[in-house]
């Protein structure tokens, strides 16, 4: 286990509050997430404070001599101080269904032992003493740890947060841990209908982007009985046969898990909404075939299952809520990725060639080195023994004509043919859709020969 006591500066800041609390008779932990990343060797800087011993108001004089207060919350109060969360122990009662259901009351009397409990696990449930470098863990974290295990603190109040039932399996991927069987027994009882698409869209985006094989938690998921009830799109895969010549790995939910792999392993160059936007095609990319898979001419075939997608895939985003990310429109792209996901290895080896108007096209439907990737896994995800170059033909090309992320823009706009003296009117319309036809084919190749095209469009329709 790493050396927690290395100091870095919100360390520093943690040490220095834990001093003047001591000072005044209490005494500061850091507990939570970054104690156990500490002793499991990652890196972390979140720091959260808990403080025992001390009254709310002593507590926030105590934090202003240390920088600006910033007090969240109404029942239970935090303060953010120097990039720092400091609290005191609460006490949790249950008084109604969600996430909001909780009566929240900070209680400085409390034992660690007894603040603990309310925590989900036992690897978030150990504190560490920044002045004395002692670990308080009652309920054996770290063994856990050493054994690899998520194990829940209390299973009397587990269950009060059913978001903890994702948040296990988020937590098992990415630390590669199994899950303790009472745990799993638990979660498997646990009503899932109270949370809002928010809350599991929060703990599925950790689950794609945190863990190095997010289909371990996809399958704890299945294992849980969660994909039946959260992601019915999702279990609508189980089971779904595939041409073994084609697929040789199993059926369509073992292919889908591979991919998402696959394309996890593609992402880590991309900004934060395109990673979002791969790993999303990945899981959804399809979500078409359970509709369309038949036995044809002796073979299993899934025939127009890209089209046939897009209605799941749309439900699925609909149920996490996903739009727009940072400005960024992956509820657009992921779509594009579902209906166009065998355009790559289609494009990269027709014959004759597809053309570069075809290429241009594509462009305004979908992001092309996105779909290349989720492409890629595809592939990649139907075990060993496949040729995957066509992708990366697919995507030279598209960025030899400069289309990989977006259809190239109109050389002439309406207000160019304004100011040659064209009528307003739906009329411009038409005629700047045939000069842009015309340039996407390539036969119009810069301004000015897109200019005298439209000027001679529009004379033809004498809209002078």
């Amino acid at each position: 286990m790493k050396d927690v006591s290395t100091p870095g500066e919100p360390l520093d800041e943690a040490v220095r509050i834990a001093r003047l609390v001591r000072a005044h008779g209490g005494r500061a932990l850091v507990v939570g997430g970054w104690v156990r990343d500490q002793v499991m060797g990652h890196p972390s800087k979140d720091i959260d404070l808990e403080v025992f011993g001390l009254q709310a108001d002593a507590l926030k004089a105590i934090l202003q001599q240390v920088g600006t207060v910033n007090t969240v919350g109404e029942s239970f109060t935090v303060y953010k101080v120097a990039g720092l969360d400091v609290s005191l122990p609460r006490r949790e009662s249950k008084i109604g269904r969600g996430h909001k259901g909780f009566q929240v009351t900070g209680d400085p009397s409390l034992s660690y032992e007894e603040a603990a409990r309310r925590r989900d696990f036992t690897v978030n449930a150990i504190a560490w003493d920044p002045l004395t470098a002692e670990y308080i863990d009652p309920f054996s974290g770290r063994d856990d740890i050493v054994r690899r295990v998520l194990r829940v603190v209390d299973s009397r109040t587990f269950a009060e947060d059913s978001l903890r039932v994702l948040r296990a399996i988020q937590f098992a991927a990415r630390f590669e841990f199994t899950l303790d069987p009472a745990t799993a027994e638990l979660c498997r009882f646990i009503p899932l209908d109270d949370l809002p698409a928010e809350r599991i869209w929060g703990e599925i985006e950790k689950l794609l982007l945190r863990a190095r094989r997010p289909s371990t938690g996809f399958a704890l998921a299945l294992h849980l009985g969660v994909i039946e009830r959260l992601f019915p799109e999702l279990d609508a895969l189980v089971g779904c046969p595939q041409e073994p010549e084609w697929h040789p790995e199993g059926d369509v939910w073992v292919h889908t898990l591979l991919v998402i792999d696959q394309a996890r392993a593609r992402i880590d160059d991309l900004p934060y909404p395109q990673q979002l936007t791969v790993m999303l095609g990945a899981v959804c990319h399809d979500l078409g075939k359970p509709a369309t898979t038949a036995f044809l001419d002796g073979r299993i075939r899934s025939l127009e299952h890209e089209a046939e997608g897009v209605a799941p895939a749309s439900a699925l985003l609909d149920r996490l809520n996903v739009h727009s990310l940072h400005g960024y429109d992956v509820r657009r792209e992921v779509l594009g990725i579902v209906a166009h996901h065998l355009k790559p290895g289609m494009f990269a080896t027709a014959q004759p060639p597809v053309t570069d108007g075809a290429f241009r096209r594509l462009a305004q439907k979908v992001d092309l080195e996105l779909l290349a990737r989720v492409a890629k896994s595809d592939c990649e995800g139907r075990g060993g023994g496949f040729d995957c170059s066509a992708m990366d033909v697919f995507l030279a090309r598209a960025r030899q004509l400069g289309v990989e992320h977006a259809a190239p823009e109109p050389l002439v706009k309406g207000r160019h043919l304004l100011a040659l003296g064209v009528m307003p009117g739906p009329a411009i319309g038409e005629v700047l859709r045939q000069v842009y036809e015309r340039q996407l084919d390539g036969t119009v190749a810069n301004f000015d020969e897109a200019l005298a095209l439209a000027r001679d469009l529009a004379r033809e329709r004498q809209l002078y």
